[in-house]
């Protein structure tokens, strides 16, 4: 690849935290109005004797647009009332004004909670029943707290509140997380566990070197590129999600490519799943096409695995994992996407993972060599442009 000039990036630690501080207490102030305002209209159709209800933009795949110019999903306009009155939406009327106080409360404290802590803040049994619960289960809760999202056009890290950490990075890259530097050059072999929350008042990026992203599909294969320090031999950024990418990955990813303009290179496996999350990746999803302008990458590229590497890289049969029903169907349902129905390349690449009839691992090529993905298959990939946009 060509190599481009870089310029270093370093503010200092002081002056980026006071900048963050800043952001910070800006974007507090306009989530709790946003609460405010919320709350405030439940209360103005009680006085005046109207039924209070709630307006929650539809999360579903008829609500969701293919924008075209711009390359990623979006939200359409549709919505659902939530009506205090109507037996089938009383209760979740309740537990969305349940979590919106619950939410005020982090943010008045300048705390955060996981989505799990916020399922346990909001259970108790409700007075008057015997054992009537607010929760039956997390799952009740995490999907109030999204609908909480679209509903007054906050984001869960703007409402204080953070999931499970899943994804790591390596790499030629400084930041400064909640104040404390961190050298990715020097992350030994665990790597630097990226968080859910990753907005610019928690994470600045200092300095940067790399000429790009490479991000995998599974720990497994970046232990593998980390150990065989890839990173530092081709001067990029390694970074994996745990198999489909949680929200914090997928907008550092996001940051990274915007705000320091690396190109992002996905290393994933040759079955529907894998081309799903590069789909993820790189156009956004049904379920959060309310972020996509935060999260999608649309400039995202495809370095493999391929339909084509089994007799392109001499593959045994050992390598082929044979196709089921399930797999066959979801390739058919993803070559439908508006976004790969168009793409000939996409088109050929599922069918010839079809007329295959099965799929292979990024693992597999340690068939061939046990570096061979990060000393042979990557490193030809990236110098001939090898990919899939």
């Amino acid at each position: 690849m060509a190599k481009k000039k870089k310029t270093k990036k370093t503010p200092t630690t002081s002056r980026s935290s006071t900048k963050a501080e800043a952001h910070r207490r800006d974007r507090d102030t306009l989530t709790r109005g946003k609460l405010s305002e919320l709350a405030q209209s439940v209360v103005k159709s009680s006085l005046a004797g109207r039924e209070p209800k709630i307006e929650v933009p539809s999360r579903t795949l008829s609500n969701t647009r293919w924008n075209k110019s711009r390359k990623i999903l979006q939200m359409g306009n549709a919505c659902q009332e939530r009506q205090l009155f109507n037996l089938g939406q009383a209760k979740k009327f309740m537990q969305t004004m349940l979590h919106a106080n619950g939410i005020n409360n982090l943010i008045e404290a300048d705390k955060t909670l996981s989505l799990r802590g916020m399922f346990y803040m909001g259970l108790h049994t409700i007075q008057g029943t015997k054992n009537e619960k607010t929760f039956d289960e997390q799952s009740e809760s995490d999907t109030v707290l999204e609908d909480m999202e679209v509903a007054i056009g906050s984001l869960r890290e703007e409402l204080h509140i953070f999931a499970k950490k899943a994804g790591t990075m390596v790499g030629n890259i400084t930041i400064i997380d909640s104040g404390d530097e961190i050298n990715c050059r020097k992350m030994g072999s665990g790597g630097y566990a990226i968080p859910s929350i990753v907005e610019p008042d928690v994470i600045q990026f200092k300095d940067c070197t790399a000429d790009f992203i490479l991000h995998v599909e599974k720990n497994t294969v970046w232990s593998r590129f980390n150990e065989d320090r890839f990173w530092e031999k081709h001067n990029c950024i390694l970074t994996e999600g745990g198999g489909q990418p949680p929200r914090g990955v997928r907008r550092l990813l996001h940051r990274l490519h915007k705000e320091l303009k690396l190109p992002v290179y996905c290393l994933l496996d040759c079955d529907p799943w894998g081309h799903y999350i590069f789909s993820v990746i790189k156009q956004g999803s049904i379920s959060l096409a309310f972020e996509s302008e935060r999260l999608a990458i649309p400039d995202a590229k495809y370095l493999g695995i391929r339909g084509m590497d089994y007799e392109r890289c001499n593959l045994s049969d050992d390598v082929q994992i044979a196709l089921n029903e399930r797999d066959i169907n979801r390739a058919r349902q993803i070559a439908e996407y508006p976004w790969f129905k168009d793409h000939k390349g996409w088109q050929k690449e599922i069918k010839k993972m079809l007329s295959n009839g099965f799929k292979m691992e990024v693992e597999s090529l340690i068939t061939k060599d046990i570096s061979y993905v990060t000393e042979t298959y990557v490193p030809e990939r990236l110098a001939r442009q090898d990919w899939l946009s």
